[in-house]
């Protein structure tokens, strides 16, 4: 499974890697990141049908990860990539958008690890 994480904050890569390394070693989950709204755009524009899952924060400057998700679901429509939104901000105006635009799912940071992995395996299928 291929998941792009888009987040400006660089310390999610490191964080990612170290918590997802079973994963990364099976092979189960490979990752790429993306600092920002625009760069997810860009990486997608050449990558499209190689993403599974698309984990996006919220507020990011430049494009927000509201604005993010409004331009994959209009962009990519057959098969529509799965997107879960993961910010600080787990504020209703936030949620409600997100759901409404069409996020698979909404978490808040900080993120629990391993509900995050129970999540992704059901919502793209893998064996638990």
């Amino acid at each position: 499974m291929k998941i792009l994480a888009v987040d400006d904050e660089i310390d999610v890569k490191t964080l990612f890697e170290q918590r997802f390394r079973k994963e990364i070693r099976s092979n189960e989950f490979s990752f790429d990141f993306a600092n920002s709204g625009e760069e997810a755009l860009n990486y997608l524009h050449t990558h499209k049908h190689t993403i599974d899952l698309i984990l996006s924060d919220i507020n990011m400057p430049g494009m927000n990860g509201i604005e993010l998700l409004k331009r994959i679901k209009q962009m990519y429509t057959v098969p529509p990539p799965v997107v879960m939104m993961i910010t600080a901000y787990g504020d209703e105006e936030n949620y409600n958008n997100a759901i409404k635009i069409g996020a698979d799912d909404f978490l808040t940071k900080p993120v629990d690890f391993n509900l995050l992995k129970t999540i992704i395996k059901s919502k793209i299928g893998v064996e638990l």
